[in-house]
């Protein structure tokens, strides 16, 4: 069944009662070329400002959370923070280490390296237990968290030794030769996403469009708000410094919602273009667009801003990040969507005037303009009847569907993602992976740190040789080492490290840091007067940092929720809509997360894509949140775009059920190409070493088709239809045009 939908003729609004959207696009429609400079002038700048700013990278202080952090406080406080350590693994290329060689390779490593400015000193070598490997420790100086940025001249005196000692395997790890590689891949990575990324989408616009120019335009707008974006988060940093994830979101989320917004209004244009048969010249159809796409572009990226911004409640570094990133990015591309691509939609409707002209000239006559009715096409009728004519069949069948999906997620496992779950591809892993094998007590170090009063300097000393004791007698521990003791000069702070041969991410070493923290401490050290102690270290970090995201997650989630409500029933001016919106949204997200938990926890994704078992063990524990909050958003995209179409006929008397099947048809195909476009984004990150990127790339993809295909096409309209005019409460508006005479028939 088709619907009429009432049309009145278009009559320009005056300019006080146009919104700014409109006024926005109608002048960027008058000046185009100006709009166009203007916008280029402005991707120009921002990317200028930032690379002579910089980026300003997090630092060490930046990630203190819990008993761990407030360790590292008191340890930096009495200046005996961790010292930065590359440890340089000796070995033979095949068979035993011999001795004599091995020894020459020392004293010319340990001279190359004592010459370096970056180089404290040099430790005694130590042979492993079966005498088939040396390590020789070079403490650098400085802080910990700087190290990576001076640690290219050790590496190069590393090689040379290689060189030098060609029958020896000579090679170096340690964690800033680590966040090296990682920064190194991470980089590579993104090329590697901007070479899959770009080629698929363009390609999937041109099956949209099947114009290379309207191809174009999508794509163009998207990488210079990419662009633009990139420059102003190195100008942001300096407020709120970058966590090293901030341009793979902007990719991410730029090619994303950049081509998103950009379809909207493209296809709200051809609508008009089509609706007015050739009678309305390129600004006013700019306007028409403006008037309805232009606002949904605005409150969609509002939404997404607003649902990103609540991971700042985490008050943890690294969501900041991304949330910064994010709302960067998304504030770009509608800026471009209000401004740039008004003024290329009049230069390409121009262009094609001058053509037909041309035309018209040779043939002597010009052709008739092709009106294409709007309305529902056959394929998205049938596939809608399901959901208008068996509405409580069908949304309780694509309801349980979509919980059988998410009951999976009911067992996931969050880890903080680390050394053990990073690519091996990295020399300094393979390296650090040798070096534990031999020297199992490198794995994890717990760094103890006690402050007491100077005169019980001698007590706490007495304390620490106690718990040392029991930890030597303890299987959770490394046996035959020595724990490093430091003393601070006013004799008020001690540090203790003892080592665990298990790695970071373990149960053992994450029970020998319970058993530490909750028995052997309070029962040695909490027994001398005045004393405050705390654990820090690898396995400390990641077990303080769950807790923390653990402890915010009820408030961000509340105020996502809170916010997304508050928003859609603004919006639409119903609290029906409103909490309808948030239920999809929480569906789509579930089932999303239930897949993660099948393909990456269980390990189908090793199966059928071959992944490395590291990144599929576990989920990342910043994973779920993250994708929670960026879910909400990008789904209120597919919300506001289809409900506001279907409110829209609702508003001119249709019928709820008639404006639904009106409104999904009517974007369906907007909506389809933006999800195909969002999917081969998000599933080009599925092929990158980071196991977080994988996962989130995996995440993103299955829920935006879930959304669009499922949730938008099924679930919605059977739930509106069941619900007719309720769905509108409490709106007066909407409630006076349903109450109308319902208008037949068909335009």
């Amino acid at each position: 069944m088709n619907v009429a939908v009432r049309t009145r003729p278009w009559e320009p609004q005056s300019r006080e009662k146009r919104p700014v959207t409109v006024r926005l696009a109608v002048w960027s429609a008058r000046h185009p070329w100006r709009a166009l400079a203007g916008w280029l002038a402005f991707v120009v700048l921002c990317l200028g400002v930032g690379l002579a700013m910089g980026t300003h990278k997090a630092t060490g202080e930046d990630y203190r959370v819990g008993e761990a952090g407030r360790a590292e406080t008191l340890a930096a406080e009495a200046r005996l923070d961790r010292e930065p350590v590359e440890q340089v693994l000796i070995s033979a290329r095949s068979g035993p280490l011999e001795r004599t060689a091995a020894d020459a390779a020392v004293r010319d490593l340990t001279a190359r390296m004592r010459k370096l400015p970056e180089v404290a000193r040099v430790e005694p070598p130590v042979r492993s237990a079966d005498g088939g490997s040396l390590r020789v420790a070079v403490v650098m100086k400085g802080a910990e968290a700087d190290a990576k940025d001076h640690v290219a001249p050790l590496a190069a005196r590393t090689a040379a030794v290689q060189r030098s000692h060609p029958e020896l395997r000579v090679a170096e790890t340690g964690s800033p030769s680590v966040s090296v590689g990682v920064d190194t891949q991470r980089s590579q990575d993104l090329a590697l996403s901007e070479a899959l990324a770009l080629p698929v989408t363009l390609l999937t616009l041109l099956v949209v469009f099947g114009s290379a120019l309207m191809a174009a335009v999508p794509l163009l707008l998207a990488l210079t708000s990419i662009a633009a974006a990139m420059g102003l988060s190195m100008v942001v940093s300096h407020l709120q410094p970058d966590a090293g994830v901030g341009a793979n979101i902007i990719l991410l989320i730029g090619m994303a919602v950049g081509v998103d917004y950009t379809l909207f209004y493209l296809k709200r244009e051809r609508e008009e273009r089509a609706r007015a048969g050739g009678r309305l010249g390129a600004e006013a159809l700019v306007e028409l667009a403006a008037a309805t796409a232009g606002r949904a572009i605005v409150v969609s990226g509002l939404a997404v801003i607003v649902s990103t911004a609540t991971l700042y409640l985490a008050t943890d570094v690294v969501f900041s990040s991304l949330a910064t990133s994010t709302v960067i990015v998304v504030l770009a591309a509608v800026l471009s969507s209000l401004t740039a691509l008004p003024a290329l939609l009049v230069k390409i409707a121009q262009r094609a005037e001058r053509r037909a002209d041309r035309r018209a000239r040779r043939t002597g006559r010009r052709p008739a303009p092709r009106e294409r009715a709007e309305g529902t096409g056959r394929l998205w009728r049938a596939l809608l009847r399901p959901a208008t004519e068996h509405p409580a069949r069908t949304l309780s069948v694509s309801v349980l569907l979509m919980l059988a999906l998410a009951a999976p997620a009911l067992g996931m496992q969050l880890r903080v993602l680390n050394k053990d779950s990073h690519s091996r591809e990295i020399p300094a892993l393979q390296t650090y992976d040798r070096l534990t094998t031999a020297f199992p007590e490198l794995r994890v170090q717990h760094q103890i740190v006690v402050r007491a009063p100077a005169a019980e300097s001698s007590e706490v000393a007495a304390a620490l040789r106690q718990l040392s004791a029991r930890a030597q007698s303890d299987p959770l521990y490394a046996k035959g080492v020595t724990p490093l003791v430091k003393t601070s000069r006013d004799h008020r702070t001690t540090t203790m490290e003892l080592s665990t041969p298990h790695k970071v991410s373990s149960p053992e070493a994450i029970t020998s840091l319970d058993r530490l923290r909750r028995d052997y401490l309070p029962d040695t050290v909490g027994a001398v007067p005045g004393a405050e102690f705390a654990v820090s270290g690898d396995v400390a970090h990641d077990t303080d940092y769950l807790a923390h995201q653990d402890g915010k997650l009820p408030l961000v989630i509340g105020a996502l929720l809170l916010l997304t409500f508050l928003m859609t029933t603004l919006v639409f001016r119903s609290v029906v809509i409103g909490l309808l919106g948030v239920a999809l949204n929480l569906l789509s997200a579930a089932a999303a997360f239930g897949l993660v938990v099948v393909f990456f926890q269980h390990g189908l994704a090793s199966t059928l894509f071959g992944f490395d078992t590291a990144a599929t063990s576990a989920i990342g524990s910043r994973v779920p949140l993250f994708l929670f909050v960026i879910l909400f958003g990008l789904s209120m995209d597919y919300q506001i775009f289809v409900v506001s179409r279907i409110r829209e006929a609702a508003l001119r008397g249709v019928p709820t059920r008639e404006a639904v099947l009106h409104g999904v048809g009517a974007s369906a195909k907007v909506v389809t190409s933006a999800a195909a476009v969002m999917v081969t984004v998000f599933a080009a990150f599925m092929f990158l070493h980071l196991a977080e990127m994988k996962q989130i790339g995996f995440s993103l993809a299955v829920a935006v088709l879930l959304d669009a295909f499922v949730i938008r096409v099924v679930i919605l309209p059977s739930a509106l239809t069941l619900l007719g005019r309720a769905s509108w409460w409490p709106s007066r508006t909407m409630r006076r045009a349903q109450e109308a005479v319902p208008v037949r028939g068909v335009s």
